[in-house]
């Protein structure tokens, strides 16, 4: 049985079929709610709209249910810039927004972007040196050879939004364990976040607490074979990409279907049992499968699993 471990969902920029993408996000974040689901994380993709402004108006519209970014990418962004978008995030939710962050990665930051990917562990320790003391209602004095942020921001800060670090490589596990409130990982499997994750990020803390937070796929299904076919389709590019691809590797996998957490209501209640076990704090079920009725089944099994 679980114990203290949060289970959350992943929700989706997509507006429904017949429904604008705002309305949509809207729809599916009353949905969740009322479906008993406290929290809800969401990821913002180079190529879809504007994930902060949609939040906007959707923890505007929706009340109770907090949401978390996994993840914002900061490269394209300053860090007064990101202070100002999450404090009005936070003002309009009353508190409810968490913000998870991310360094994404050298095919979006140099290819598409035009911005250097080098130096990833000075650039977020100068991005959050401007950016914590403007999210705790401070002013900031940080010049750094890649990040330069001096000032206030003039928006209410209380209480300031939780950061977290999308963080893999120790480097930066050793960033979010002293600096942040934990990490949020994808393609990471039970394993590695025993060995590697978890124990990176808390010796880093010195005793403070942070968390872990894992975002794995879900699907509750009898069709076991057709369900991991989806899923290797899906997610394929994510056995290509460095950091999940290490990952991947670490846990002996050798592809994202293998991270899935595909089968019945057994097989996935044991497979999230794992991660309980491995120290993760809060799994983020990634729902995937196509059709209605597995999607309304794997929902219902997270939510009689979460017991905190």
């Amino acid at each position: 049985m679980i114990g203290v471990m949060e289970i959350s969902i992943l929700g989706s920029l997509s507006g429904s079929s017949g429904t604008s993408l705002i309305d949509g996000v809207v729809s599916e974040f009353a949905q969740l709610r009322d479906e008993g689901f406290r929290r809800i994380w969401m990821t913002q993709m180079p190529y879809e709209p504007d994930l902060l402004t949609v939040l906007a108006v959707a923890l505007r519209e929706v009340d109770t249910i907090e949401v978390g970014t996994g993840v914002v990418p900061i490269q394209n962004q300053h860090p007064m810039q990101l202070a100002q978008r999450a404090l009005t995030l936070n003002l309009i939710s009353g508190g409810r927004f968490i913000l998870g962050l991310g360094m994404t990665h050298a095919a979006v930051t140099e290819g598409m972007w035009g911005i250097p990917w080098d130096r990833p562990v000075r650039r977020l320790n100068e991005y959050l040196d401007g950016l914590l003391p403007l999210l705790a209602g401070e002013p900031a004095d940080a010049a750094g050879e890649i990040y330069t942020t001096r000032g206030a921001v003039q928006v209410p800060a209380a209480p300031a939004p939780p950061v977290y670090i999308a963080a893999l490589g120790p480097q930066l596990l050793k960033i979010a364990g002293r600096r942040t409130a934990g990490t949020v990982t994808w393609m990471t499997g039970p394993k590695t976040l025993s060995e590697h994750v978890g124990p990176g990020l808390r010796a880093a803390a010195d005793g403070r607490p942070v968390r872990v937070v894992a975002a794995l796929p879900v699907a509750v299904t009898d069709d076991v074979d057709g369900t991991r076919a989806q899923a290797a389709e899906q997610f394929a590019m994510y056995g290509h990409l460095p950091s999940y691809r290490a990952m991947l590797d670490r846990e002996g996998y050798a592809g994202p279907a293998d991270a899935a957490l595909i089968g019945d209501e057994a097989t996935v209640t044991a497979r999230i049992n794992e991660l309980s076990a491995a120290g993760v704090d809060e799994y983020v079920g990634v729902v995937f499968d196509r059709s209605p009725e597995v999607r309304d089944r794997t929902r219902a099994l997270l939510r009689t699993l979460d017991n905190t």
